[in-house]
């Protein structure tokens, strides 16, 4: 059976522009870094390299794949063509095999830029991450909370009585970041995608 043994895969030239979410974000760089290594889907074009051993079917780990290329090991790198399958691709032999691919849809070009399709829960896993890794939490003159939205990764505690609470203190958990994705909801929505 045919075994993924190493994948390299290259930053991508840009992430997809969807624009501001209703707070006013856009996702970063580091957003679509997350999703990326949650999920098996690509929104921009980048270079894939695996290394694969073994015989029989296999799959490419990630899509959607618009270029394929492959060399088997012979006391160097042979160019080689593999056969499609019911399953994706057959490696003929036992290998190892480098397979390059490119990952991601070209684009469409207007004007001279490039946009991607990005499915609209992929576009809202994207600004929910984002929203909660960005989000500030504002207080008036008096101390109250005017703005905290139902995601956040902050929470709340007032001390003292009535409007006229003397102390309120914000606590953020010590895996905040490290729960982002399901905190935020963005896990849900991307589990479609989590599969090539």
């Amino acid at each position: 059976m045919a075994e993924t043994i190493k994948q390299v895969e290259a930053i991508p030239a840009s992430y997809p522009d969807i624009g501001q979410s209703e707070l006013g974000f856009a996702p970063t760089d580091d957003s679509w870094q997350r999703i990326e290594s949650y999920i098996a889907h690509r929104f921009t074009p980048r270079e894939v390299i695996w290394t694969v051993e073994g015989e029989g079917d296999w799959t490419p780990p990630l899509k959607p794949v618009t270029a394929i290329s492959a060399e088997k090991w012979e006391n160097g790198w042979v160019e080689v063509t593999l056969p499609e399958g019911p399953y994706g691709y057959c490696l003929p032999g036992d290998g190892p095999y480098r397979i390059t691919a490119t990952v991601g849809p070209e684009g469409v070009e207007v004007d001279g830029v490039t946009t991607y399709a990005v499915p609209t829960v992929v576009a809202k896993a994207a600004h929910r991450l984002t929203q909660y890794c960005l989000i500030q939490v504002d207080k008036d003159d008096y101390g109250r909370f005017t703005r905290l939205p139902e995601f956040a990764a902050t929470s709340a505690r007032y001390s003292g009585e009535g409007e006229n609470a003397a102390e309120t203190e914000l606590e953020r958990p010590s895996t905040w970041i490290a729960k982002a994705m399901q905190n935020s909801g963005a896990a849900d929505l991307l589990r479609p995608y989590r599969r090539a």
